[in-house]
């Protein structure tokens, strides 16, 4: 297989797993062509490979800075904006994951408990199974909320836990 070939089998791959991320298929595209990219690229540049408008490109381009899965690098004695990706397989784990629980599982999270108040005195026997489903559902969440926070940290834990080894 040749490299253009492979480039964009990888490409189109990407972006078919980023809706499992939870984003769309340019964006993960984007951030595919910035991840195996040697080096920064324009929006120019990411518009001709993969043939998408400079409004797609911008769009796509914000909402991975947002994410923090991609940075904008300055190139001495260039004005244009070059961008590079996060080049750590756990790092951009670890950031997909943040970002699915600030935007998914917090709001579910509160709408949940907000929800566990409901109170009707003439529908007693609904409620009852309303808040019971509700409760178990709430505690699902969040214990899905506290394992990503779990992960998020293992690696800063291992760490913090090796430097005291080492400091005995």
């Amino acid at each position: 297989m040749k490299f253009v070939e492979a480039k964009q089998e990888f490409l189109q791959t990407w972006g078919r797993l980023g809706s499992e991320w939870g984003i769309n298929r340019t964006m993960a595209q984007v951030h595919a062509l910035l991840l195996i990219s040697p080096k920064p690229l324009t929006t120019e540049d990411i518009m001709v490979d993969l043939s998408i408008s400079r409004g797609n490109a911008n769009m796509n381009l914000r909402e991975l800075l947002s994410w923090d899965l991609i940075e904008k690098v300055l190139v001495p004695g260039d004005r244009k904006e070059y961008f590079t990706a996060e080049k750590d397989m756990w790092e951009i784990a670890k950031k997909v994951a943040k970002e699915r629980k600030r935007r998914e599982l917090e709001p579910v999270i509160k709408v949940l408990n907000r929800l566990e108040q409901v109170e009707d005195s003439e529908k007693e026997a609904e409620v009852k199974e309303f808040k019971k489903r509700i409760t178990e559902l709430n505690e699902f969440v969040t214990k899905m909320d506290k394992s990503v926070d779990t992960m998020l940290r293992a690696e800063e834990n291992w760490f913090f836990s090796s430097i005291i080894k080492m400091i005995r």
